[in-house]
């Protein structure tokens, strides 16, 4: 477990809010009691897995999936209470522990194979236990929906509920028999009947109670009704009631029964519920990061805080609620920059980046899931100390400095590479100089000690010291000075300014009394804080420039992906086109073959039904001719491959001493003589007299250049 300093650490870092809104967020015993006293771990392992199934859950709840965790029953006393041999639970309770089974009965099934690969730490909370059907058939076996046993639970049950059927089918006639009779003699009161102790009984008017023969069960409180059982109707009364108490015996027996035979499956029961309350917590940890934007940064196993637009989520909230933006804080510290002075004006927003860095280890050391951005990174503390405020100790008579130095005295001594400490207002409560010159002994030691953590101050001096000490690093909370207002920003690497002089001279105090306090100001102090005040503004100036740099260069960016789309786009359109091409020789060829192969089925048909050798010859002759005919063309393309590969076609006109290919016949001459619309064209030796319409001139294709 995560060490405190002091004791009331979590509280002044706002983690006991937190906890509350995760409670709010369970619905089972199990997960309010998990989330009250929520666990800080240590060990990557643990930290990993609550952190992946709060994400896995939120990405389900995000992506509008149903997970059956509806059960909310507390069941913890049934539970208990079915592990005990002898004990008998009633039927409401049974129908509770059938309900708790058949809710994991729907969280097995929705665990397919599929889902397993997909939520593995979501998988993991099942992964040693199984679902025992048996539970749900012995519960059915004996009671209905409502918890009620059913008649056929035994051959006894459905006797005995047989016989109570028509012994109160008997009464029921009777009995409105001898009512009929006593309300013809005026007898019956208003309400006519009633049943006291379990018995029917007709209410009569006190004066006539006499009058009529049976067993007094009661009066009314004015004594005006009388409760009478008739005479007529006590056999048949008293057959009910032994019925009624028969029927108690045998259900009883029935449900001891049941209880004994589910009793060997109480700690499977017990693991059920758990479960089901594990599944509660994690969902309400995935419905907490709903609401602050929660996200999984990545977390390695050292001592490092890495936070990219981090946000504090109780702001966040607040600020939401109300309508504001809130800022987010980019923060980091590491082995090289273990310490951060953070300086700036009051009320501009220092303790809330101080307290947002130590909220979001401690949620993300319990599993929770943190506003940051993904790509953030946060390591793992053993050690968390704390100094905010005024903490002035009144049971040891204590001032507010000398509790300040007994902490930091604890701090300095306990400190070590596994501590994340933040001291707000280093060295305040005491004379400037000596304090500053503490802060910096202090400060010292922690940077010495290797412990990683965030100090507040207003001392010049620790700005200087964390300027060019190694392992310590400035930064300031932005300050506008023209609207006098904080801008909630860190800028990390630059010490702040305290805008002391700035706010008094906005707020219109005397430039006398303003003068007067400059004066009595040391010269070097005044002059690094206006220093400090200028090099703020203009890093602001850049800051402004930097993000209109970074436009440019985005929509530079965009211009150059355009222009790659539309190369790509002129490149693929010349693709399509030469597949096009090569598609139409292939259809052409296909078609060729399959024009081929009609044919020759054509003459094996004919063969077979030839009588005559000259009938056969001739179909011979046609074969031949036809496969001729196919070398000649495979022949013919093979030499306009040929020539393809030496010419190519460069149209213009035909005049004579041009290179041309006879398209007939795929051979390239040179043209001797025109005659019309003849020409002379010379093949090797040989002239040869063609049309000009079946000739292109052709050039030779450079040779390929050697590599």
């Amino acid at each position: 477990m995560i060490k405190f300093f002091p004791e009331s650490a979590l509280v002044q870092l706002e983690f006991d809010k937190i906890k509350v809104l995760l409670t709010e967020h369970c619905k089972t015993v199990y997960a309010k009691t998990k989330a009250e006293n929520l666990r800080i771990h240590t060990r990557k392992e643990y930290i990993e897995l609550e952190l992946q199934q709060s994400h896995e859950y939120k990405l389900l709840m995000q992506s509008g999936q149903y997970f059956p965790n509806e059960h909310v029953l507390n069941l913890g006393k049934e539970l208990k209470l079915l592990g005990i041999q002898g004990a008998v639970l009633g039927g409401e309770q049974l129908v509770g522990i059938r309900k708790l089974a058949e809710n994991m009965k729907n969280i097995f099934r929705w665990f397919d194979t599929e889902r397993r690969i997909a939520y593995p730490a979501l998988t993991k909370v099942i992964a040693s236990t199984h679902y025992e059907k048996a539970i749900i058939a012995l519960i059915d076996e004996v009671l209905d929906e409502q918890g009620n046993v059913k008649d056929n639970a035994s051959e006894e049950l459905a006797r005995i509920r047989m016989s109570l059927f028509r012994k109160r089918n008997e009464l029921r006639r009777l009995f409105d028999k001898v009512l009929s009779k006593l309300s013809k003699a005026g007898y019956v009161a208003d309400i006519e009947e009633s049943f006291l102790n379990n018995r029917r009984v007709v209410a009569l008017y006190a004066e006539h109670k006499r009058q009529v023969k049976g067993i007094l069960h009661g009066e009314s409180d004015t004594r005006r009704t009388s409760y009478i059982e008739p005479e007529e109707t006590i056999e048949l009364n008293n057959d009910v009631f032994a019925l009624e108490n028969d029927e108690r015996r045998e259900v009883y027996r029935i449900l001891r029964e049941l209880s004994a035979r589910l009793s060997v499956y109480a700690p499977l029961l017990l693991i059920y519920s758990d479960i089901v309350g594990e599944y509660d917590f994690i969902h309400a940890k995935a419905r907490l990061a709903v609401d602050v934007q929660g996200n999984y940064p990545q977390l390695i196993d050292k001592a490092h805080v890495q936070l990219i637009q981090a946000y504090h989520p109780l702001l966040y909230l607040y600020n939401l609620k109300n309508q504001k933006p809130t800022i987010p804080t980019n923060v980091t510290l590491d082995e090289r920059n273990r310490v951060l002075v953070v300086s700036g004006p009051n009320a501009g927003g220092k303790t809330v980046t101080l307290k947002t860095v130590g909220l979001l280890q401690l949620m993300l050391q319990s599993g929770l899931l943190v506003p940051v951005h993904p790509d953030s990174q946060l390591g793992i503390f053993r050690q968390i100390m704390i100094h905010i405020g005024d903490t002035q100790s009144l049971e040891f008579d204590l001032s507010t400095y000398s509790s300040h130095l007994k902490n930091m005295k604890y701090f300095m001594e306990n400190a070590n590479g596994k501590t994340l400490f933040f001291i707000d207002e280093l060295g305040s409560g005491s004379d400037p100089n000596l304090g500053g010159a503490f802060a910096e002994v202090i400060l010292e030691e922690l940077a010495k000690k290797h412990a990683v953590g965030i100090v507040t101050t207003h001392y010049l001096n620790l700005k200087v010291m964390a300027n060019k000490t190694p392992g310590i690093i400035n930064g300031a909370m932005a300050f506008d000075e023209k609207s006098l207002m904080p801008l909630f920003k860190l800028i990390v690497g630059k010490p702040g300014s305290s805008y002391t002089f700035s706010i008094a001279e906005r707020i219109g105090l005397d430039k006398r009394l303003i003068e007067r306090a400059r004066q009595l100001v040391e010269e070097d102090h005044f002059r690094l804080d206006k220093l400090l005040n200028r090099t703020e503004q203009d890093l602001q100036t850049i800051e402004k420039e930097k993000k209109e740099l970074q436009k440019l260069m985005k929509e530079n960016e965009r211009l150059k992906k355009e222009m790659e789309q539309l190369l790509d786009k002129e490149k693929h359109n010349q693709q399509v086109e030469l597949l096009s091409h090569r598609n139409k020789i292939t259809e052409e060829r296909l078609a060729y073959l399959k024009d081929m192969e009609r044919k020759l089925k054509q003459i094996v048909f004919d063969w077979r039904k030839a009588e005559s050798n000259d009938d056969k010859k001739e179909l011979m002759q046609q074969m031949q001719a036809l496969l001729f005919k196919q070398n000649q063309q495979q022949a013919t393309e093979k030499i306009k491959k040929k020539l393809n590969s030496k010419f190519e076609e460069t149209g213009g006109e035909i005049t004579v001493g041009t290179k041309v290919l006879m398209k007939k016949n795929h051979q390239v001459g040179e043209v001797m003589e025109i005659r019309g619309k003849k020409a002379i064209v010379k093949l090797g030796a040989l002239p040869m007299q063609v049309s000009l319409a079946d000739l292109a001139v052709v050039k030779e294709k450079p040779a390929p250049a050697e590599e």
